[in-house]
């Protein structure tokens, strides 16, 4: 519970009767300042560059409580701070017209943790960094090709972690979550930096003068929740979803209808299929990439909509792939073009961006009749053509110097284009009548993307155990996706990226299977080169190894769809760190287990060639899985040879006898 109390010259700010912030006429919280960017981009990732002059403190003249709203006076402009929920306070902002730069100043503690600012890979507590928050592709080409280039040669960098000074993500948010119980967010578009190296104070920059907020909590659990009720939440997932693997399968209908038999042969509990070809692909240098032309390929799967009838009577869904690129060499282009649909360069002409080493148009989403085009196209050609979901691909890619339709200076729009596309799609399936039948998932986000969309994934990592880049990064990104808001997220088993001799092996395939097996969603990718990597069909173990996780994934649908549920009620994400319910400083620097739901502990196994895992249990009585044996807090070295990634059950979960009996899928 927050209190405001008149105080002389200001305003004391009480959580449970207890002083947390003070403000008072004289004193200097933010302050202003003048600046410009320049920016690079190249396959989506962005250099900036900065010019900026000294920032200038705002002094407040005076600090009054009206009606239990504080109302701050400075030269030049305005603060209001009002307390919307019992925990909860907005700040608005007036004037400061001259200015496009705020610095916000909030006091820390030595002893804190922070988390957030989007899906972060590399970290988990952000104590001690800077964190630049600007949506761009993840999968920097740049130090990219320095690992690769280390590998090719023979030299490993598993375990070196990238710098964070150098860090782009899909995903940003202008959010953290203090391990004080507590978050702030701001609701700039622009740009912005978190400066977490203080001990005794933490600096936000917006490129922009912006409105922010503070949130509190008794519980991890209630601070999350109130983030979420002020971001959006996701709705409950399709029933379908939890019944067993998605299988991802490319090459066509023969290929299809012939994998999954194989795959139902083998005992696997198959819900889905997802062709990301469906609309037809392209071999490219890379890889097997795809022809981003939102049609059904005849000549790739000449009979689709019958065979999604037929798969979907074996309680099979199919899905498909969409994105907001158009392939320039396709007639959905050409029709966009001639109306105007597309994002324009400074010449008026279309604005082509180079993905890999091909060009594509963007649609234009600040372009209603350009977004009603596109969702019909969704609707006709993928909903009712039968598709269950889709992948909502990419939305990092927005030029700073494009010109937009609705006249919005591009910069401050870069950071929103993955939530209107996550709208774009939600209104789709909402206007089809389909929200809870289907499913879309999206890679890129900002604030209003918990909001829209209905699941993320964590993107094109890759198919290796590299810290930065492979199946150990995703763990901490699912946590710091729960942290700032968004709680349902999975990733492509077994990776994406593939280059020379980086490519998937059987181990590597199996040991994400069985992580996912223990998440929200359980889907599988063929990856960028298909030939070069393991799939789920590679061989008789692989096969054998699919089957029983697909079947414990299955057997885990009651406890997923409690934990979606209360996710979609409360905000609460299914996959949670371990300090949300145990105040143990360990807790707090674990980013390579997590808690699904409540009541199940994951630690997978982050190492090739291992056979055991060294596991922290946090204070409390655990039971392992696969061996029944009880073990209390405290850390433990854990047999784990393929098929048995350390599990354990938490004794007083009132799931406890249906989680024992998994052991026996």
């Amino acid at each position: 519970m927050l209190d405001f109390i008149s105080v002389e010259n200001g305003v004391d700010i009480l959580r449970h009767g207890e002083r947390i912030f003070t403000l008072r006429a004289g004193d200097k919280p933010v302050c202003v300042g003048v600046g410009k960017n320049e920016y690079k981009m190249k396959h989506g990732s962005f250099k900036i560059k900065e010019t900026a002059v000294s920032p200038v403190p705002v002094v407040l003249n005076s600090v009054e409580l009206q009606n239990n709203v504080i109302v701050a006076k400075a030269d030049g402009g305005e603060f209001t701070l009002t307390l919307t929920r019992d925990n909860h306070i907005d700040i608005h902002i007036d004037g400061f017209e001259s200015y496009n730069r705020l610095y916000i100043k909030l006091p820390a503690e030595s002893d804190e943790h922070i988390y957030g600012t989007g899906e972060i890979f590399t970290e988990f507590d952000l104590k001690g960094k800077k964190i630049n928050c600007w949506v761009a592709e993840h999968i920097n080409a740049l130090q990219v090709g320095k690992k690769l280039v280390k590998q090719v040669f023979g030299f490993k960098n598993s375990t070196r972690k990238q710098k964070i000074s150098n860090y782009e993500t899909y995903y940003a948010q202008p959010t953290f979550l203090s391990s004080k119980k507590y978050y702030f967010h701001s609701f700039a578009t622009a740009r912005s930096e978190f400066d977490f190296e203080n001990p005794d104070k933490h600096i936000i920059k917006t490129d922009e003068i912006a409105d922010f907020c503070l949130g509190f909590g008794d519980t991890f659990e209630e601070t999350v929740s109130d983030l979420s009720e002020t971001l959006g939440r996701q709705p409950e997932l399709p029933d379908w979803v939890y019944d067993g693997e998605i299988l991802g399968i490319q090459g066509g209908t023969d290929v299809m209808m012939q994998k999954v038999e194989t795959a139902l042969n083998h005992g696997m509990a198959v819900n889905g299929v997802w062709i990301q070809d469906w609309e037809g692909r392209r071999v490219t240098a890379v890889g097997k990439q795809l022809f981003w032309n939102w049609e059904v390929d005849s000549e790739l799967y000449p009979n689709l909509s019958q065979e999604i009838k037929e798969l979907n009577e074996q309680g099979i869904k199919v899905l498909g792939y969409c994105n907001t690129f158009l392939a320039v060499e396709k007639p959905l282009y050409k029709e966009a073009s001639e109306k105007g649909y597309c994002v324009k360069n400074k010449d008026g002409k279309d604005y082509y961006v180079t993905i890999t080493t091909f060009p594509a148009a963007i649609v234009d989403l600040t372009n209603p009749d350009a977004c009603r085009w596109l969702k019909n196209i969704i609707k006709k050609n993928m909903i009712d053509l039968g598709l269950s979901g889709w992948m909502a691909d990419f939305g990092e890619y927005l030029p700073t110097d494009a010109v937009l339709f609705s006249g919005e200076d591009a910069e401050l729009v870069h950071n929103t284009w993955p939530a209107r596309w996550a709208k774009l799609n939600r209104e789709a399936v909402e206007e089809a009548g389909k929200l809870g039948e289907i499913m879309f998932f999206t890679r890129a986000g900002y604030s209003e993307t918990p909001k829209y969309s209905t699941m993320m994934w964590n993107g094109d990592n890759h198919v290796d155990f590299s810290i930065d880049y492979g199946l150990p990064s995703v763990i901490p990104a699912m946590l710091s996706l729960t942290c700032v808001g968004f709680g349902l997220s999975h990733s492509d088993i077994g990776g994406y990226t593939t280059f020379f001799n980086l490519k998937r092996n059987e181990e590597l395939f199996m040991r994400w299977c069985e992580m996912n097996a223990f998440s929200p969603l359980l889907r599988g990718h063929e990856g960028l080169n298909p030939d070069l990597n393991v799939q789920f069909d590679g061989s008789e173990q692989v096969l054998t190894h699919g089957a029983k996780f697909s079947k414990i994934h299955k057997a885990l649908k009651p406890y997923l769809k409690d934990a979606v549920k209360y996710n979609a009620e409360k905000g609460v994400g299914t996959v949670r760190p371990l300090f949300f319910y145990y105040d143990e400083e360990k807790a707090y620097n674990e980013c390579y287990e997590y808690l699904l739901g409540r009541d199940i502990l994951v630690a997978p196994v982050i190492r090739p060639n291992a056979a055991k895992r060294k596991v922290y249990l946090p204070n409390d009585i655990w039971i392992h899985l696969w061996s029944g044996k009880e073990y209390t807090g405290g850390e433990y070295e854990i047999p784990a040879p393929i098929g048995e990634i350390p599990v354990f059950i938490r004794k007083d979960s009132e799931f406890k006898d249906e989680f024992l009996n998994l052991s026996n899928e």
